[in-house]
């Protein structure tokens, strides 16, 4: 009776298939534990006061949170991310601000690929670079780069304009770099800038 049961739960199947699965679990947990740690460091609630913060650490964070619209879809490639770090020093910030203008202008930058290679447009890998450094006279830099579709001279004047959009009608509210604007110029005596060719992608300066 025993044997016959081994043979209809298929024991020697289930010994292997059991291990496979509890690795899973172990990788499914820590890829939780990884999301709601970035999603505290994101948000930071409950450091809403202006400190020092590590950059790297919120950026990493922030493009942790948008791993889904980097991932590969049905029709759109997986977008490569190139990361650059220099030594930099502790940054003083409000620091859920500032995630909040990082993940607006990746997501800009994400759409910008997204459209180029729905139009197929993108003759290259999609990429987003990201690099940090420290300016001689002491102001952190960070360059946020892709090599999407880029902009002409006209829409490169209004991005910062609250309500405009490129995008169609539900898809965007043109508040995203506006936003990222008042908080990194406003909110933080900063400068962002972007530096943009029709068809050679688009560079943001902050």
């Amino acid at each position: 009776e025993i044997e016959d049961e081994i043979e209809a739960v298929e024991l020697d199947f289930l010994k292997e298939d059991i291990l496979k699965i509890h690795e899973s679990m172990k990788t499914g947990t820590q890829r939780i534990r990884d999301i709601v740690l970035s999603l505290r460091n994101f948000s930071r609630l409950d450091e809403a006061d202006f400190k020092q913060v590590d950059i790297h650490e919120g950026i990493d964070s922030t493009l942790l949170i948008l791993q889904n619209r980097l991932k590969l879809k049905a029709d759109v490639e997986e977008i490569i991310i190139v990361k650059e770090y220099k030594k930099i020093p502790l940054v003083e910030c409000y620091p859920s601000q500032l995630n909040q203008a990082m993940m607006n202008i990746l997501s800009n930058s994400i759409d910008s690929l997204e459209t180029n290679i729905k139009n197929k447009n993108q003759t290259l890998k999609p990429e987003i670079s990201i690099s940090t450094e420290l300016s001689d006279n002491n102001h952190v830099i960070v360059r946020i780069a892709d090599n999407g579709c880029g902009m002409t001279e006209e829409v490169h004047s209004k991005i910062f304009d609250p309500f405009f959009t490129t995008k169609p009608v539900g898809d965007g509210t043109g508040l995203g770099l506006s936003i990222a604007y008042k908080i990194i110029v406003t909110k933080h005596n900063g400068e962002l800038s972007c530096n943009s060719e029709l068809g050679k992608g688009a560079e943001f300066i902050i």
